[in-house]
Order: C-alpha cells, then sequence, then structure tokens
C-alpha cells in the first residue's frame, strides 16, 4: 500500500511550524526520524491531512546539562544517545535503553522525543522516562510549558499535547553518583516490539538504603505503566531479596496485557514481575550492593 494524499510543509523556524500546527489543528502531524509515523501512513492507519517536517529547524538537536537536567532537543536520534559517553558512563537507565530501541537501522533516524510523543504502549522510551521521573517542554503559540512524564502519557498512542503544539525538548534529572538504573527487555528477536520490559532506576543514601527509586513497565498493558506501589515498598528501605520480591510482584499485579503472538496474558504478567526483579538486582550491582 501507499500512503493516502498529504501536503508536505518544510518550516524553517519554530515559529513557521507551530504557525503550521496550529492552522492545520488534528489533520497536521509532525514527522521528526518518521520510524512509526511513515509505516502507519503506508498502511493507512494514519492519514494526516499535512506533515510538518521539523528536521531543517536549528537548535533543536542537542544534548546539554544545566540546571540539573540533562536535556534533550526535539531532534536528537537515538543513536546520538547510544554513543555517547557521558550517557555510557553516568546515566545507565537512558544508556541501556538507547541500545534496544528497534535496530540499529531504525535508531540512526528515530528520535527520543518522538518516541515519547508516539507512546506505543510497547514503547521503550516512555518506560525510561517513568522510572527517571522526566518531563517535556511542550511549545505552542500560546507560549510554552514544561509537563512530568506521568501527565504526559494520557493513554495508548495518546499524549497530553493539544493540537498546534509541539514538544520540543525531554529533560531527564542529573544523577547523583548513587544512583544507578537498568532496562530489561525480551523480544521475540532484534528489532521487534517488546514481549515485556521493565525501567529501574535506584538512589542509595550513603547509608546503603534506598533514598528514591523509580520502577516501570512496557508492553504488558494499554500505556506504560508506572509501578508506583512497587516504589512505596522499596523507599527508604534496605535492600534485600525478600524486598525485591515483594517489589517485583506488584508488576504481575498492575500488568493488564493483551495475548498475541509474542505470549499469553498470563506469560507477560509473570514476565513483568520477572524482569522488574533483574532490573533491581542488576541496578543495584551496579551501585555495589549484593542482595541476599
Amino acid at each position: 500500500m501507499i500512503p493516502a494524499a498529504f501536503e508536505y510543509k518544510r518550516p524553517m523556524s519554530l515559529e513557521e511550524a507551530i504557525r503550521y500546527l496550529a492552522e492545520r489543528g488534528s489533520d497536521a502531524r509532525v514527522l521528526a526520524g518518521g520510524q512509526s509515523l511513515i509505516p502507519a501512513m503506508r498502511y493507512r492507519l494514519a492519514q494526516p491531512a499535512v506533515l510538518v517536517d521539523i528536521n531543517q529547524l536549528p537548535n533543536l538537536r542537542y544534548m546539554q546539562q544545566e540546571g540539573g537536567m540533562l536535556t534533550m532537543g526535539a531532534l536528537v536520534r537515538d543513536t546520538d544517545v547510544e554513543f555517547d559517553k557521558n550517557i555510557q558512563s553516568r546515566y545507565h537507565l537512558i544508556s541501556d535503553v538507547s541500545r534496544v530501541v528497534a535496530d540499529p537501522i531504525v535508531r540512526y533516524r528515530g528520535t527520543v522525543v518522538g518516541s515519547l510523543c508516539h507512546n506505543d504502549p510497547s514503547g521503550d522510551w516512555p518506560a525510561a522516562a517513568l522510572a527517571a521521573r522526566a518531563q517535556l517542554v511542550i511549545q505552542g503559540s500560546r507560549g510554552s510549558r514544561v509537563e512530568s512524564i506521568d501527565d504526559f502519557i494520557v493513554d495508548s498512542f495518546t499524549t497530553s499535547v493539544g493540537e498546534g503544539e509541539l514538544v520540543v525538548e525531554v529533560q531527564f534529572p542529573i544523577p547523583s553518583a548513587r544512583t544507578s538504573g537498568a532496562y530489561e527487555k525480551i523480544e521475540r528477536k532484534v528489532g521487534d516490539f517488546a514481549t515485556a520490559a521493565a525501567a529501574i532506576q535506584i538512589e542509595l543514601t550513603e547509608a546503603g538504603m534506598i533514598k528514591d527509586v523509580g520502577v516501570a513497565v512496557t508492553a504488558v498493558a494499554q500505556k506504560p505503566l508506572r509501578v508506583a506501589e512497587a516504589e512505596n515498598i522499596l523507599r527508604g528501605e534496605k535492600p534485600t531479596l525478600d524486598l525485591i520480591r515483594a517489589a517485583a510482584a506488584e508488576a504481575a499485579k498492575i500488568a493488564d496485557p493483551n495475548p498475541d503472538a509474542r505470549g499469553s496474558a498470563a506469560y507477560k504478567k509473570d514476565m513483568a514481575r520477572v524482569l522488574v526483579g533483574r532490573g533491581l538486582i542488576k541496578t543495584l550491582g551496579r551501585l555495589g550492593v549484593v542482595v541476599a
């Protein structure tokens, strides 16, 4: 199949892009990497009347640390993250995710912000953003606003971005020296959507207690989910194997997957539990903690 007919706009400024989006409303879609949008258009699952290609917008392909945040512009590609030495050494969760998004060909074009905006219920970046407590900068004709990832994710393929708005940046809190993370994912083959996956981030106190924690799962519900009860179980406690088992069990409780060729609902629920447990153990190991 081929896409339905559409107009193509290539703005040269952010203001021009926002004007096109405001003029066409729900008929307009933003094109950045296009690794999800173009296949959907090809099969006519998406039929936008106009594409607004933002690839020529200046100053949107950047990664920098400022104001306690790691900020990524809307045109940062997955491979920009994957091969960045600072990401590899300091942002363990983000680094893990960047290596397993789809396949290398997709990662050279796909963008982090685009994946967050697409909000696929099996997507990798939304789960990582939940665990890391990221936030999004959204620009519109009335100005900009900052939205937490928990408010940004609304439902399957649905976010809080309104008509005439554009996400220009994602922000991840800079981790402390006693913070690490991990991403655990199972898939049928390289490049396939996740059968299930879990994102973890942990900060320890000097005494080795869990000061803060983020736990999220994807591919096991209608949208990526924060496992809030697991976070509550872990926060303020000394890491033990029993504690990890109790927290991991909460992932299976909230998982509500659909059965498909990748596995039954029961299997996916159990994989949510297993992967959260693995992610917690790997994260603690990276912090020098061996649980028993």
